[in-house]
């Protein structure tokens, strides 16, 4: 049997202070110092990692909003001398999509690499748009051999990149001919591309010390290879070269000893991957496809292709499709391409990569279970390095997070962290819905519920359809 897949990590304390979503107000002019003062009670001791906060404050902004919102205290104080309070600066991160749960929890998890625990009380509303509007079905979280990372059982997160045969085909001492080109990751994740305009000059070799780490696969713009202080032959598992429908090839010593190469989607990309053919047989090569009102259709039309075996398509920041009157969400369009392309007959034959909008572990679960074979994450990456998407760098502005000021083990640390959280959300999912291998994810809805379904199926007998916007 393989080595179980596993990550190391060590906690990466933030270079900032947190920026935590509830503070505690304290009018100690009533108090009564009683001798059980409910501070002393705190279970997570946060009045006393206050006082020692203050000690040492440098900012008069940052003050101390790192409570767990238990209540406890405010509750249970005999004068009523407490009450909760939530940051400013926390409802000023991220947007609409990204909101500042997503990225506090994104923090922790690069800070701590555990898997996030929330507390009891209401946490929002069940149904959202996107991704929200999709559950998991949980239904074998009882069985005890499958308790997700504590069971007995070995989960496999492991996928292949690349197109699989029809049929095997065998010599006659019974080795398999002309086996298939393929690219095997232990996650079904792909670091991809963050933005240039977030100005850390060592992103892209912090992102393939990462893919190192974790077994994965890093995309790295081949206009900027060479990389400083990186030898081909000690990343030439993780990286992977992006090629811009504008730009040249990498240099032929480099595409020969890589194992995936990413490219443009355009008029001539058949030509393309013949040229880089040519080079490299044996390289797996996909396709980079935005979804615009397009996109689906050039999907499908790239997937009846001989000469294509992967599809990476992708949303916009928030996962919908992009220059569209009325976008639709990632979610709904890998289903229409996964479904279109069994229709063809050809699913087996092409391996999906989906990004854009992935913000969460249950969003890589769910964009499999919709039809993908795996997903590629940008922002969440950035997110752990503490950036809170305030935008300014859109604007030519400085960078409260001092992104550009980020150190090569710092950056490395807490990317990985993350991933090692994500990698153990994702089994605990497959643990509750009682699978055991990350590639029978894909297309299984039935262990999925989707809202717009059961409320058509309950409700609409009743209501009738639903009006849109």
């Amino acid at each position: 049997m393989p080595e179980k897949y596993h990550i190391s990590t060590k906690p990466i304390p933030p270079r900032r202070p947190r920026i935590g979503k509830y503070g505690v107000v304290d009018w100690r002019e009533d108090c009564c110092r009683c001798h059980n003062c409910v501070k002393k009670a705190c279970v997570y001791d946060r009045y006393r990692d206050e006082m020692n906060y203050i000690r040492n404050l440098s900012d008069v902004d940052a003050l101390f909003f790192d409570c767990m919102g238990c209540f406890s205290c405010v509750q249970e104080c005999t004068k009523g001398l407490l009450s909760m309070s939530v940051n400013p600066a926390f409802l000023r991160m991220g947007n609409e999509y990204w909101h500042p749960d997503i990225i506090r929890t994104t923090m922790a998890q690069a800070e701590t690499a555990k898997i996030p625990v929330s507390g009891a009380g209401y946490g929002g509303k069940f149904s959202g748009a996107g991704f929200d509007s999709m559950w998991t079905d949980m239904s074998e979280i009882v069985r005890p051999t499958r308790d997700g990372i504590h069971g007995r059982e070995y989960i496999s997160t492991a996928v292949d990149i690349g197109r699989k045969p029809k049929f095997l085909s065998f010599d006659k001492n019974l080795a398999v001919e002309n086996g298939p080109n393929l690219a095997p990751i232990s996650l079904p994740m792909i670091l991809d591309i963050i933005p240039i305009r977030h100005g850390l000059a060592a992103m892209d070799r912090i992102r393939l010390a990462t893919a190192k780490n974790t077994e994965s696969l890093a995309l790295i713009d081949a206009r900027n290879w060479p990389l400083q202080d990186v030898e081909l032959d000690e990343v030439k598992n993780q990286l992977a070269f992006y090629v811009s429908a504008d730009t040249a090839l990498p240099p032929a010593e480099a595409i020969e000893k890589t194992r995936f190469i990413e490219i443009a989607n355009s008029p001539k990309v058949l030509e393309r991957i013949k040229e880089i053919r040519k080079i490299h047989p044996g390289i797996v090569i996909s396709v980079r496809v935005q979804l615009d009102g397009k996109g689906p259709t050039r999907v499908r039309e790239l997937a009846n292709q001989d000469d294509i075996e992967v599809i990476h398509f992708v949303a916009d920041t928030n996962g919908n499709e992009v220059d569209v009157d009325k976008p639709r969400h990632l979610k709904d369009l890998i289903r229409e391409v996964h479904l279109a392309l069994i229709e063809d007959g050809i699913r087996d034959d092409i391996t999906l990569i989906a990004s854009g909008g992935i913000a969460l572990p249950e969003h890589m679960a769910k964009a499999l279970l919709c039809g993908a074979d795996l997903i590629t994450i940008d922002l969440p990456l950035l997110i752990g390095l503490e950036c809170d998407l305030c935008g300014r760098c859109e604007f030519g502005k400085s960078c409260p997070a001092k992104i550009p000021q980020v150190k090569f083990e710092y950056g490395v640390g807490r990317m990985t962290n993350l991933i090692a959280a994500w990698h153990g959300q994702l089994i605990e999912v497959m643990g509750a819905m009682g699978i055991r291998e990350a590639r029978r994810l894909r297309g299984d809805v039935g262990r999925a519920m989707f809202f717009e379904e059961l409320e058509e199926q309950n409700f609409g007998p009743l209501f009738g359809t639903r009006r849109q916007a």
